[in-house]
């Protein structure tokens, strides 16, 4: 579990204690029901990180809301987009092996992570990272419940596959991007898991 949801549980529990102290026990039953929330949405499970050559695997946890090949700037790349509501885990993870290279937060919007145009206008903190010659760059994007991106990582860091690089609070959103030089090995409407669903691998 990620340490955090302790502090929200344990002033939640010290809440419920309170309440039930001076007003009637039924009305502790509120904040001991979000202490328990936010442990459940803190959790962290362990993840079996694929060792297959060239894979590259999900960041996040959720529904993969776009897959494709688009041109930014006249240049093609492969985008997926993976929407995190409220009931997944939003631990984030590294898609590849490599360093760290750029770790840049961009102040922005607070819309429905579900709308595209989020991608480039909500709050949002980019990471990129070079490994094995390839350039992955991937974007912790807040939706309209959360408020708070979290990175662990630093520029210069080096990561392993599936290693844990942040967190983001509450619903969110996550997009991958890659060169045209993959192999994109998933579809719209599919959910995948951080660390252990691979998203694509080199050809």
């Amino acid at each position: 579990m990620v340490r955090d949801g302790y502090f929200y549980a344990l002033g939640l529990i010290a809440a419920a204690v309170v309440v039930g102290w001076f007003a009637q026990p039924v009305w502790a039953t509120v904040p001991l029901a979000l202490a328990i929330f936010f442990l459940w949405f803190f959790r962290d499970p362990e993840r079996i990180i694929p060792d297959a050559a060239g894979a590259v695997v999900s960041p996040g946890d959720g529904k993969v809301t776009d897959a494709s090949i688009v041109s930014v700037n006249g240049e093609k790349q492969a985008r997926i987009s993976i929407f995190l509501s409220v009931f997944d885990v939003h631990v984030n993870r590294s898609p590849v092996a490599g360093v760290v290279r750029e770790v840049r937060y961009q102040r922005g919007k607070f819309l429905n992570a579900m709308n595209q145009t989020s991608a480039d206008q909500n709050e949002q903190n980019i990471v990129r990272v070079e490994g094995d010659g390839q350039v992955v760059v991937f974007k912790q994007i807040a939706g309209w419940v959360a408020r708070r991106i979290v990175c662990w990582k630093s520029v210069g860091d080096s990561v392993v596959r599936g290693e844990r690089v942040g967190m983001i609070r509450f619903g969110s959103r996550m997009d991958i991007w890659l060169p045209d030089r993959v192999e994109i090995l998933v579809r719209p409407g599919q959910h995948v898991a951080a660390g252990a669903s691979v998203l694509a691998r080199w050809k």
